[in-house]
């Protein structure tokens, strides 16, 4: 019989006694390099967000060449598609 974990919603068939599945962390924060101004957003959880404007000096924001997103370029944690 298998123990069911209260911490988890649902398991996967294939998830042995002792994993964990995580969820990806969908809460943020960025920091502008333009101002410094740092800013709590949310992640979406299927998609990369490629343009941010900043609530206090107004630039927009675009990623650094070779990432996804404002999130993994300026972030505190990068993407859910990348934390995956």
């Amino acid at each position: 019989m298998r123990h069911r974990r209260p911490w988890i919603e649902s398991e996967p068939e294939h998830c042995g006694a002792n994993e964990y599945v995580a969820q990806p962390v969908t809460e943020g924060t960025i920091h502008c390099p333009h101002c410094g101004v740092e800013t709590p957003d949310i992640m979406p959880t299927n998609a990369c967000v490629r343009f941010w404007e900043c609530p206090a000096c107004r630039a927009l924001v675009k990623p650094k060449p070779g990432d996804c997103c404002v999130f993994c370029s300026y972030g505190t944690m990068p993407c859910p598609p990348r934390q995956r």
